[in-house]
């Protein structure tokens, strides 16, 4: 039977682990080889298995077999889809989560009137008196006044609309930290409205996908995984421009 001295035997293992340290601490000072081989094999074991820890928590990536997808569903209309979502987020930020309520966004407020929503602009012309102040005239429309200032009072821009008969003054807001962060929610709220409509686009491709026929259970739950993996994409990217605006909105360096 071989034996090797425990000095050569620590420094041919490399030993300078905790767990090395343990197997060789209450060992006598010579081995025999298949102690040193046993060791080796703890040794290694141990190694995998913090490789695994690492590795644990991170998703695995997903390749896209896009032939094996255009088979079975509109591939190209589920991108263009969930691709409209996100530019109509970032359109949304654009219009209404500035740090200066513009004309612009007033312009396309949505006012429910009888069930039914109608943009500002519809029912009131709008216009400048000057840079502090916006201006509607409901001379048109009324009756739809009190609708117009819910609407405005609630549209998360920090009005604040004064009524003078049919016309409305408003102030344009100071820019403040509470105006900041209320927008900074506003664009959070925004951004999960999308993110829901980008999961119903993914549900909705693979409800259509589980009633097709002739498709293997591998396929299936490869293209289920693939949709998913798409969808993942695209909240990502939105998530990204809500990170982008919310830094924007609180004047984070």
């Amino acid at each position: 039977m071989f034996a090797f001295k425990s000095a050569p035997l620590i420094r041919s293992l490399r030993i300078g682990s905790t767990l090395s340290a343990k197997i060789f601490r209450a060992s006598p000072s010579t081995y025999t080889l298949s102690s040193v081989q046993a060791a080796e094999n703890q040794i290694r074991c141990y190694a995998k298995s913090k490789d695994k820890k690492k590795e644990k928590g991170k998703p695995a990536k997903v390749e896209i077999n896009e032939t094996l997808l255009r088979d079975a569903i509109d591939y190209d209309g589920l991108n263009t889809q969930m691709q409209k979502a996100v530019q109509q987020m970032k359109d949304d930020f654009i219009k209404n989560l500035s740090l200066r309520s513009t004309t612009g966004a007033i312009d396309s407020l949505k006012i429910t009137v009888d069930g039914k929503e109608h943009e500002l602009q519809e029912l009131g012309q709008i216009s400048r008196k000057n840079p502090k102040t916006i201006v509607i005239n409901m001379i048109a429309f009324p009756q739809t006044i009190p609708n117009v200032l819910t609407a405005l009072e609630k549209s998360g821009m920090n009005l604040n609309p004064q009524q003078d008969g049919t016309t409305l003054f408003i102030p344009i807001p100071k820019i403040t930290k509470d105006h900041r962060e209320n927008l900074s929610r506003n664009a959070k709220t925004c951004f999960i409205k999308y993110r829901d409509l980008i999961k119903d686009i993914q549900n909705n491709a693979i409800r259509k996908l589980k009633k097709k026929e002739n498709i293997s259970k591998d396929d299936m739950y490869a293209m289920q995984t693939q949709i998913t993996a798409i969808s993942d994409k695209y909240i990502s990217e939105a998530d990204k421009l809500l990170q982008s605006k919310q830094k924007e909105l609180l004047g984070d360096s």
